[in-house]
């Protein structure tokens, strides 16, 4: 039996490679795994041979702790692959293709995903609407981290490339089409993005760069990001994006000097449930980002939230923040009548379109989120770096398809 590494959490701070078991096509028992989905039968799945798997900054909220993941989970929802193996009810997968998995699960069957919402698919996760790969209280599908994984429902879940060889060729960029290239994009889009908007990008992480490459894609007219590391804002600046420091306070007066004005036509919360305040030596205020979104967003605007929020974080700042439950100014909100749009991506609304932008160079994903590819034994350094707040998005590299 071939052999399968896998990247796995193992306490608040601490990931690990470990030996996992090659997969097959059904649901064994494991961590994280919800019981009733163990048995599961899913002939309708392939194998990958794993290409591309990136660390992801959801990743780091389980690494960090601040959820209920459980000891050795397999990590990694971001994920590109070869086909090794396909289940006796795929009809239009192929051994050899290579493709772009979306990282929410989604069976292409149930009314949700009939209506393109396939981040909140009914089917897949016994607990609640919405499934991914390696990620807590999702349904316990194993991450991708590794050097194999299983895909079901393959024939729909699958974005394959049209060219092997020219996909290789961008294969870095392509590796973004999994989750935050889409997840940016989605933000953009939420936020009404379009020719000649103003725009502020909250945070300047892989999504937040994302999103603000994704407004450029759409023809807003500036582009300002925010956030309180400088290296970060540096990468924000590479591809012609302004920028706001947020260690200098309250990011009002800053978009002013840039704008004229204090206000933006969108706002894109690319930050999550972990939110920092405003100044030198910010503490943690989880409510921050979408407080601040709501005032300096003009009347009528809308707010796209790809940022993760949770509704249970073991080290939220008070029992409320435990609970997801945050102190929103949302009279604010509807005193101005914005339009908020939260939850996961649905990759699959977006990735084909995305992938044709990438593939006639009109975009370079990789380039501006300084992806870095390097090998399964060295994420643990990654994440660590990663936390540290480096700006770079780290692609694991589990059979040495990258350079």
């Amino acid at each position: 039996m071939t052999g399968n590494k896998a990247v796995a959490y193992k306490e608040p701070g601490k990931v690990e490679v470990i030996d996992v078991d090659y997969p097959t096509f059904e649901l064994k028992d494991g961590p994280g795994v919800n019981p009733a989905n163990v048995g599961r039968t899913v002939n309708h799945g392939v194998i990958l041979k794993t290409v591309a798997t990136n660390i992801c900054g959801s990743d780091q909220h389980m690494v960090r702790g601040r959820t209920t993941a459980p000891t050795n989970l397999v990590l990694g929802h971001e994920i590109t692959g070869e086909v090794v193996e396909v289940g006796r009810d795929v009809e239009f997968i192929k051994v050899g293709d290579l493709c772009s998995v979306p990282f929410n699960i989604a069976c292409g069957r149930c009314r949700n995903c009939k209506e393109r919402k396939t981040g909140i698919c009914l089917n897949v996760n016994p607990d609640r609407p919405g499934s991914a790969y390696g990620y807590v209280d999702m349904g316990g599908w194993v991450g991708g981290q590794a050097n194999y994984v299983l895909v079901p429902y393959a024939d729909w879940n699958l974005l394959k490339f049209p060219d092997k060889d020219r996909a290789m060729e961008k294969i870095m960029d392509l590796a973004m089409l999994s989750d935050i290239f889409p997840t940016g994009f989605h933000g953009a889009i939420s936020a009404g993005v379009g020719v000649g908007s103003t725009v502020y990008v909250a945070g300047a992480g892989p999504v937040g760069l994302a999103a603000a490459t994704s407004a450029q894609l759409l023809g807003a007219a500036v582009v300002i990001v925010g956030d309180l590391n400088e290296e970060r804002l540096a990468r924000a600046r590479s591809f012609g994006c302004e920028t706001v420091d947020l260690t200098k306070g309250e990011p009002k007066d800053q978009i002013e000097q840039i704008l004229g004005v204090p206000e933006v036509d969108c706002g894109v919360d690319a930050v999550g449930f972990e939110a920092r305040g405003h100044g030198k030596g910010a503490q943690e205020a989880p409510a921050t980002v979408l407080n601040t979104l709501m005032d300096i967003t003009a009347a009528g605007g809308a707010l796209g939230i790809p940022g993760l929020y949770v509704t249970g974080d073991p080290g939220g700042i008070d029992e409320a923040a435990k609970k997801g439950s945050l102190s929103l100014s949302l009279g604010t909100g509807w005193a101005k009548s914005l339009s908020f749009t939260t939850g996961q991506c649905p990759v699959m609304k977006y990735n084909r379109q995305l992938m044709m932008a990438i593939l006639h160079d009109r975009v370079s994903i990789a380039k501006n989120v300084n992806a870095k590819a390097i090998t399964l034994e060295e994420a643990p350094q990654g994440y660590a770096e990663f936390d540290a707040g480096a700006a770079t998005k780290y692609v694991l590299n589990p059979n040495g398809y990258l350079s």
